[in-house]
């Protein structure tokens, strides 16, 4: 995999690059019609000839997306001494979910959200789970929709819920 980049001349001090297509002058950007290019000799040429320096553009990479233990899994290793030692170590699903955090770690990432649920109560057709705090479950009719529970599928099998009937909310919170 081939990284590609793209290169363009900048004028020194000043916000104007060179034209590669008209190839007679320094323009700013809003009006030069080809301000890069490919190849970093050309560039080169242009800087040496016309003045100026060369500037390089890099594409970001992507950012990875991560469950919410494998980026601790990553935090942990921007702040050990052995990143790759705490990578290996933190992970169980082998070499795939390795390579995925050493990408993380490298190129940056993202947490995913996780779904959230509306639980309903077994055997009645009104009634839904909600949480009061962080341990208690109480129930409401589906009128009172503001108090419903939105729960992860951790927080369902932490509750016995698993057997439930379960509608997807939004992910607001």
């Amino acid at each position: 995999m081939s990284e590609e980049k793209l290169y363009a001349v900048k004028k020194n001090h000043s916000d104007e690059f060179w034209d590669f297509l008209a190839s007679d002058n320094f323009w700013t950007l809003g009006i030069s019609d080809c301000p890069t290019t490919t190849s970093k000799k050309h560039a080169e040429l242009v800087a040496d000839e016309q003045g100026g320096h060369v500037v390089t553009f890099v594409e970001e990479p992507e950012k990875v997306v991560l469950t919410k233990k494998q980026a601790e899994i990553v935090e942990d290793a921007h702040d050990s001494g052995y990143p790759a030692t705490e990578i290996f170590s933190g992970t169980s699903s082998g070499a795939g979910e390795e390579r995925l955090l050493m990408k993380a770690y490298v190129n940056g990432y993202t947490v995913a959200k996780e779904k959230k649920y509306n639980v309903k109560v077994p055997h009645t057709k009104e009634a839904w789970y909600y949480q009061s705090g962080d341990t208690d479950l109480l129930t409401i009719c589906p009128a009172d929709k503001e108090l419903r529970g939105k729960f992860t599928e951790a927080e369902i099998e932490h509750y016995g819920l698993q057997d439930c009937e379960k509608v997807e909310c939004d992910n607001d919170d």
